[in-house]
């Protein structure tokens, strides 16, 4: 490497397209285009962290003519304008480019990369190397001795002299002349018409230059060819001139001003809160910046001067530290509290008739039996962050707490649901602008990773103590940002009264019928070795099922089926191709089946019996309240509600739920075609409304409407059809989406849905109303007033914009069924807790809730949660819940 100094020049413009084209959309919760900013930061730091330069600076064109538009009127003519989402973009990224402290270049009436060449021959003159950053060819004829090109579209290639011959076969010094001849389309430079760039290339390695060619046209070789040298003279000439970079354009370039220099941390933390950069602000953030008293409990006295204080507050924030993140298994090695900013107390602990490490910890069951009084007392308030996790925990130490008031993670959500994490560390960073601990600082990480209980107590103390007092300090943020966006009510009277449901859903778990599983699992082997040995027979040869590039090497090169969409790394073999595919062919289908078969043997019929928990027999799975962006709740280890019941296997996987009493049985409550009901409501459509009020058959009803007969007269498949058009509505489904599933043509699917409209007016006025609401506020809201944001509704780009009224269609409906079940399951949780209820609440999925009930408790457990769920919230149409019983959960369907 050279022992000159290295200026980096990075061709601003060049990198903006770049940046804009590689990251196709991200914009902000408020609909603002950051996709170019971002790129452009994320590439620039790539450079600037491996190549480390001397001196760095950015140049820029101006908007307005140059010297360039005074000498051909037509220049640059055909370039298609700077697209709105990116030109809103520049003012921002130059205010980045600020915050680190980079210098920007640019002047009216020349071009960034005149510029570019004018500083590069200032840095040359000073016997510094010079790297050009940028994709343009252009800025080939700069490259030398103390120039070289670090082209973007090749991943940094460096560009010498010795490349650039080998690119084009002619030195730097030629690389215009090249230009002159075959010209530049992107900037609308002529050059000679009827001459690419393979010919001037000839013609240049063979005549010398530019000038040797014109001298010298008696001697061109083919009579085409040089009448149109001849006729377009002229035309090379200016051409020469529009693609020379003019290296004396009148600047000032002091290289001292070059040199990088400290960030404005302060801006720049700024501006990446604005953009919602959270990964950039993480990087960029200190880790001190809360004032803070954290303090460590050390004794027995300390302890008691510890519940006197907490006994006196009204509220307290507290945070558990322990052996693991499942809840059911986790040991409680520490507890931090929180009741003012800044102040926090830790408490080490641990069973001390097993393990005596540290004089400083305090005995975990004696702990425990102090606090129990203030936890278990529904006067004092407690809050948390995923305070669930504290409540199970407890509830397994023999503690059922009460009056928790306020959970941070929940209220993160619910001002804005579609943010894809809600954990302390990015909402500290979101909120506070706080850049918290890593757990991976106390435990570390890989073969060196330890367990919480082997941190040392000062370490931990902090830790611990910094998420409480976070967790404190962001309380008293959302509670007035839930108030301003009118989601308080929510919060309090559903969210928050929800947590202690779930917990004790996840506490109850659910019996699994290991025996029944087991012989599946065989059944399954036999049946995944009939059809891996029939993929054999149809491919005509053995290969591995499970790889993705053999599979593609027997689907594309052997059988010659088409290409349905090709991926990075080759061609896609996933579902949706295959299902592309099975039309032309036996294999894909016994592939899907195949595929289908696996999954669900490794998913729920091997997995399931290793998730009983060894202490209750059971298995707990987790509901997850934060996760998605309707409302909807979600589970994991395992996910419940994704085993499919359309089909045969997915039945039968259901049929390994039983109750853990042979004498009980399983209860499924389910809502009737809910979204459907509520999509009547909403809308206030009046032939809609009128058939859930009969009781008419909806579909049925549908079908009559469209098809202009009478029930009576409604076909099977009529019927089917209607069935796909309202539930096709609700997510927004096009006339393309329902050819696609009805196998009809598009014309006979968009009047399908022309007919529906003309015979639901009031659905059509709902949706479009909808949409436009959305477009004007940024967000939609269900009917208790959940609100989800849609910046993408206002993109330029028209698949994006689609999917956001998509989305504005069907979250409010959605949205909505959420809401009901979530207040269904407080309603009939209070009604189980108050009286002498044997019966459990076990599962909630989707709309459907499972209870293992004592066979003496049945009738009045049906009557009961039947008359919960359809009262929950009123609708202008009756709610019809279908309540069954059985000895698994199949048996409930």
């Amino acid at each position: 490497m050279s022992d000159k100094k290295r200026l980096f020049l990075i061709d601003g413009n060049s990198f903006c397209y770049r940046a804009f084209y590689a990251i196709r959309s991200l914009v902000t919760s408020r609909g603002e285009p950051t996709n170019a900013v971002y790129g452009f930061i994320t590439m620039m730091n790539k450079i600037v962290d491996k190549e480390k330069p001397d001196y760095l600076a950015v140049t820029f064109d101006l908007k307005g003519p140059t010297f360039r538009h005074k000498k051909f009127d037509d220049y640059k003519i055909h370039r298609k304008p700077m697209p709105d989402e990116l030109v809103s973009q520049l003012p921002v990224i130059k205010d980045v480019l600020a915050g680190y402290r980079i210098p920007i270049f640019e002047m009216e009436g020349f071009e960034a990369d005149d510029l570019l060449a004018t500083i590069a021959r200032k840095a040359e003159a000073e016997d510094i190397e010079t790297f050009i950053v940028t994709g343009d060819k252009d800025a080939l004829q700069l490259v030398g001795s103390h120039i070289k090109v670090y082209n973007t579209h090749k991943d940094g290639m460096i560009y010498d002299s010795d490349k650039v011959k080998e690119r084009f076969g002619v030195g730097p010094e030629r690389v215009v002349d090249i230009m002159a001849l075959a010209g530049d389309a992107t900037d609308n430079i002529p050059g000679v018409p009827g001459i690419g760039e393979k010919t001037a290339i000839k013609l240049i390695v063979e005549f010398g230059s530019l000038d040797g060619l014109l001298d010298n046209l008696d001697k061109v070789k083919g009579e085409g060819l040089k009448k149109k040298l001849m006729e377009s003279k002229d035309l090379a000439r200016m051409s020469e001139e529009l693609a020379r970079l003019d290296a004396a354009v009148p600047i000032k370039v002091s290289f001292e001003d070059l040199k990088p220099k400290p960030h404005d941390t302060k801006k720049l933390l700024t501006l990446f809160k604005r953009l919602e950069f959270r990964g950039l602000f993480k990087e960029l953030a200190p880790t001190d910046t809360l004032k803070s008293d954290y303090r460590l409990i050390e004794d027995e006295k300390g302890f008691a001067g510890l519940i006197k204080e907490l006994g006196k507050s009204e509220e307290f924030v507290f945070d558990f530290e322990t052996t693991g993140k499942d809840p059911m298994l986790a040991e409680i090695v520490g507890i931090s509290f929180c009741w003012k900013k800044g102040l926090a107390y830790y408490v080490g602990t641990e069973d001390k008739k097993s393990f005596k490490t540290e004089k400083k910890k305090l005995d975990t069951k004696d702990v425990l039996a102090k606090l129990k009084p203030m936890l278990e007392d529904p006067k004092i308030k407690k809050v948390g962050q995923n305070i669930k996790y504290e409540a199970v925990i407890l509830q397994n130490y023999g503690i059922k707490l009460k009056g928790i008031s306020f959970d941070t993670m929940v209220g993160s959500y619910l001002l804005n649901p579609s943010k894809p994490n809600h954990n302390l560390d990015d909402i500290s960073l979101e909120y506070l602008g706080h850049k918290m601990i890593p757990l991976s600082d106390l435990m570390g990480s890989g073969k060196n990773k330890i367990t919480m209980d082997k941190v040392g107590l000062d370490r931990i103390c902090e830790y611990s103590c910094e998420d409480s007092d976070v967790t404190f300090r962001l309380k008293e943020i959302f509670i007035k940002e839930l108030s301003k966006k009118a989601l308080d009510k929510l919060f309090d009277d559903v969210e928050v009264p929800l947590i202690d449901v779930l917990k004790s859903v996840e506490l109850n778990g659910v019996a699994i019928d290991k025996k029944f599983l087991s012989e599946l699992s065989e059944t399954m082997d036999r049946s995944l070795g009939k059809l891996t040995k029939d993929v054999y027979d149809i491919a005509g040869c053995e290969f591995n099922i499970n790889s993705p590039k053999q599979l593609s090497e027997i689907l594309f090169d052997k059988l010659k089926l088409p290409v349905v969409r090709r991926t990075k790394t080759g061609f896609s073999t996933d579902e949706g191709v295959l299902r592309t595919l099975a039309a032309k062919h036996a294999l894909p289908a016994t592939l899907i089946e195949f595929r289908e078969l696996s999954k669900l043997k490794s998913t729920y019929v091997d997995a399931l019996p290793k998730l009983i928990n060894p202490k209750t027999g059971r298995v707990h799975t987790s509901f997850n309240q934060a996760v998605t962006a309707t409302g909807r709740l979600s589970s994991s280890s395992p996910n419940l509600q994704n085993i499919p019941i359309k089909t045969e296997l997915g039945r039968k996987i259901r049929k390994a739920f039983v109750p853990s009493d042979p004498k009980a049985l399983l209860v499924s409550a389910d809502y009737s075609q809910i979204e459907l009901r509520i999509l009547a409501h909403l809308s206030k459509d009046k032939d809609l409304i009128h058939a859930f009020k009969e009781g008419l058959d909806i579909h049925t009803h549908t079908a009559s409407l469209v098809f202009g007969v009478e029930m009576e007269q409604v076909t099977s498949e009529m019927r089917s059809q209607a069935k796909v058009v309202n539930f096709g509505i609700i997510y927004g489904m096009s006339a393309w989406g329902l050819a696609r599933d009805l196998e009809i043509s598009p014309e006979e699917a968009g009047e399908f849905i022309d007919n529906y409209f003309q015979r639901y007016p009031g659905v059509k006025s709902f949706l479009e109303e909808t949409i436009e609401a959305a477009r004007e506020d940024g967000f939609v809201t269900t009917m208790m007033k959940r609100r989800r944001y849609l910046p993408e509704i206002k993109n330029d780009n028209m698949s994006l914009r689609q999917f956001a009224e998509r989305t504005a269609v069907n979250t409010p409906i959605q949205g909505s069924a959420a809401d009901l079940i979530k207040v269904a399951m407080i309603e009939v949780d209070r009604e189980l807790a108050s009286g002498s209820w044997r019966s459990k609440m076990i599962l909630q999925v989707h709309d459907e809730l499972v209870f293992e009930v004592p066979q003496q408790e049945l009738k009045d457990l049906k009557a009961m949660i039947k008359e919960k769920m359809e009262n929950a919230i009123k609708l202008d149409v009756p709610i019809e819940v279908n309540v069954k019983a059985g000895k698994n959960w199949l048996e409930t369907k």
